[in-house]
Parts: C-alpha cells; sequence; structure tokens
C-alpha cells in the first residue's frame, strides 16, 4: 500500500512539474503597437462576439440584450432572447455559434437567468432566423442551468467546442463562494463536458455518477477557511437526479472567464485569481486546478493563501500574472492579415487594459511573448472572417473596435 502512494505521489509530482510555472505580471508593454485601431459602434457594457459567415457580428450586452451588427457599426436587436438577470458581473454574457451552423444555424447563449434567489448560469441554443427586417432566435430552448441560483459573483459562462464539433465545454465561476468549487455536488467552480443538447455524455471522469440530492449551502461572507466550521446558512434539495458530477471535466476553477481549444487540439482555460495569482491553464480529464486550496495570489482581506508548492497533487497553471491582467477571454489566431501570430493565442485584459500575445510549443507549454497596452477594459477580442480582429470595451458606453495591420 506505501509503494502505491508512492508512486500515485510521484505520478502526481512530476505532471505538475513538466513545464515550469511562468509569472508574466511584470512583462512590459510594447511601446509601438502593430495594429490601427478604429473605434466602430458603442454598446452598454457589451460582453461578447461571434462571428456569422458573411462578416457580421453577434454582440451581447451585459443588460440583456444580442446585437446583430454589421461591419460598419449598424445594429438591430434580435427577437427571442431569454430573460436574463442583471447585476454585477451578471446578465447576457456568451454567445456561440454551433459547430454545424451552416447547417443547423444554431446559436448558443451563456447568461444569467433570473430564480428565487438572485440568478443561476444557463447555457441554452436558439435558431437565428435572417430572412426579414427583424432578425430573431427561434426555438430556443434552456439546454443546462445552475441550481441553486445566487446573488454576485461571477459565472464564468465561456464555451468551447471540441474539435471533431460533438462535445461542448461550459466553464461556470465559483460565485465567490469558495469552498464548493471542491464539493463534486455543487456545480460552480467546474468546467463541464456536455453534449451539444447539453446532456453529460460518457466518457467524463465521473459519467454515470448521481450527486447528493440536498447540498449544503454556506453565505458567500462566510465562505472562508473558516467555512469549516462555520454554521450551514441553508440547505438546498435538487428537484431531480443532481447529474454535477456526471456532467464535470475538471474541478478547483475561480473565475474561468477564457476557453479554447488549441490547433493542436489541446484546451486551455484562462480565469481570474483574486490579488494577484491570474492564470493560464491546460485542462485534461478529471483534474483539479487547486482553487480556493491554492493560489499565487492572496485574498481582498489580506489573507494569504497557500501557493501551489504546497499540493503538488494539483495541477499548476502554465502562466500565472502577479499583478494581476484581470482576464477577459482568450482565442487563437488563424487568419492572413497577421501571419506570424498564426497559431497564437490573444488574450484580453480588463485592469492590463489591453492584448496578451502567447505562443504555444506544442508539448503543453505556453510564453507570454507581447503585451500591448490599449488604455481601454478589453472584454473581449475575436477574429473575423477576412483575419481581421475586433474587441469590445468593458464600460457603458462600451466601444467597438477594428484592429487592422499598421
Amino acid at each position: 500500500m506505501m509503494k502505491l502512494a508512492t508512486a500515485a505521489f510521484l505520478v502526481a509530482l512530476l505532471t505538475g512539474a513538466a513545464h515550469a510555472q511562468t509569472n508574466a505580471g511584470e512583462q512590459k508593454a510594447d511601446p509601438d503597437l502593430p495594429f490601427t485601431i478604429t473605434r466602430v459602434a458603442s454598446f452598454d457594457l457589451p460582453w461578447r462576439i461571434a462571428f456569422l459567415p458573411d462578416g457580421r457580428m453577434l454582440v451581447t450586452e451585459k443588460v440583456g440584450r444580442v446585437q446583430l451588427v454589421t461591419p460598419q457599426g449598424a445594429k438591430t436587436e434580435l427577437e427571442g432572447v431569454p430573460p436574463s438577470w442583471f447585476q454585477g458581473q451578471n446578465g447576457m454574457l456568451g454567445v456561440f455559434l454551433s459547430p454545424h451552423y451552416a447547417k443547423d444555424h444554431n446559436v448558443y447563449l451563456t447568461y444569467v437567468a433570473p430564480g428565487d434567489y438572485g440568478g443561476g448560469l444557463a447555457l441554452g441554443r436558439g435558431r437565428l432566423v435572417l430572412d426579414g427586417k427583424q432578425p430573431r432566435l427561434d426555438d430556443f430552448q434552456v439546454l443546462w442551468r445552475q441550481m441553486p441560483t445566487g446573488k454576485g459573483g461571477q459565472a464564468g459562462a465561456a464555451v468551447a467546442f471540441s474539435p471533431d464539433g460533438k462535445y461542448l465545454f461550459l466553464t461556470v465561476g465559483d460565485r465567490q463562494r469558495l469552498t464548493p468549487a471542491q464539493d463534486p455536488d455543487q456545480p460552480v467552480g467546474k468546467i463541464l463536458r456536455l453534449t451539444l443538447d447539453g446532456k453529460p455524455p460518457p466518457g467524463n471522469p465521473w459519467a454515470g455518477k448521481v450527486g447528493a440530492r440536498t447540498i449544503a449551502l454556506i453565505d458567500p461572507a462566510t465562505d472562508t477557511e473558516k467555512a469549516k466550521t462555520a454554521p450551514v446558512v441553508s440547505t438546498y434539495t435538487f428537484p431531480g437526479p443532481n447529474l454535477t458530477p456526471a456532467e464535470t471535466w475538471s474541478v478547483g476553477h475561480r473565475t474561468p472567464y477564457g476557453l479554447a481549444f488549441g490547433p493542436d487540439g489541446r484546451l486551455w482555460e484562462l480565469e481570474h485569481g483574486p490579488r494577484g495569482g491570474d492564470e493560464l491553464n491546460l485542462i485534461k480529464r478529471g483534474k483539479n486546478y487547486g482553487w480556493p486550496l491554492v493560489s499565487y495570489g492572496i485574498n481582498y482581506n489580506g489573507v494569504p493563501i497557500p501557493g501551489p508548492d504546497t499540493r503538488p497533487d494539483l495541477v499548476k497553471p502554465v502562466i500565472y500574472w502577479v499583478p494581476v491582467i484581470a482576464p477577459g477571454n482568450l482565442m487563437f489566431y488563424k487568419g492572413r492579415l497577421f501571419p506570424h501570430w498564426q497559431g497564437s493565442a490573444l488574450l484580453s485584459g480588463l485592469v492590463s487594459e489591453g492584448i496578451i500575445r502567447v505562443t504555444f510549443d506544442g508539448k503543453g507549454g505556453a510564453t507570454a511573448v507581447q503585451r500591448w497596452t490599449i488604455g481601454k477594459r478589453i472584454r473581449d477580442i475575436e477574429e473575423a472572417p477576412d483575419g481581421s480582429l475586433w474587441m469590445v470595451e468593458d464600460a457603458s458606453p462600451g466601444g467597438l473596435y477594428h484592429l487592422t495591420p499598421k
């Protein structure tokens, strides 16, 4: 038994040490921007961009709208969008085209749906209809919904489709409730792997497992290191089977805002740390990424958090940032307008007010190689069909900007 335990420990240790962790927080910004920035339109707290094949785009506004936007900036609000709960970082969040959009015209939305107590992250799908003056989503269905609901915190809400187009990966933030990110029965602080219809597929780490019907809820204000001895504020009973374990792909995430597959098929995730410790993680099946047990940052109240070196059984980030960049999203560039960026990831930053370019070695390693300060809180950056870049600003009004090579 001792030999088995030692072997397991060594495997975990070697796994965590396969690539050295790099702090990119002190990286200096390049003084010259390689692109021209043009403001095209303004929105009310824009969150995410999704491009249609014809170059038009869908832009979400956190206040509850989805807009169809032309490259010239003309906007038309979509009908058929579900109601969302707008508060803080909650509201209408992500928009993503189906991997089979050319055939099914389906559009996926992630948003915080209103509930009995605040709201809960929801994933839904509708068919985009553009045959008249008023664009709309028809036959919208909620495919997955976070239960129980809650107030405050960050919902996550990023989606990435598997390269084969069969599965959907969804990030679910911890909603600032900390300890449930390690609870297998609570759908917070996780990355889920679902079918395109929102069901738990075979092949997940805990496929077929059903979680506890009744879970303990701890108020976020008391959910600290003392939460283990704090009184339980309330309990929640799922109305049906708790499928959280069967849906889960990875655990221990805080605020996972970015998720994308690289050209080599690896899945990368970008998340906020607390005070310090933003992370770029290589996501693998069934792994634990440590939150809130470890972090390169500290709590907002100044209380230290054990560092990742104290827990070799947990997966360390490939890159971390101290001080923070407050990431918005990441995407992999494939276009021709910036040919030397092909295969790189571009990360948008809120506090850092700019863009970071990351390169990959094809072996699970990554390096932050360039950083540009733009002077605006960049929520999302995306690539258009022509290879140009577009980004939205986290503000009200928040700009939609077009980036082209100088």
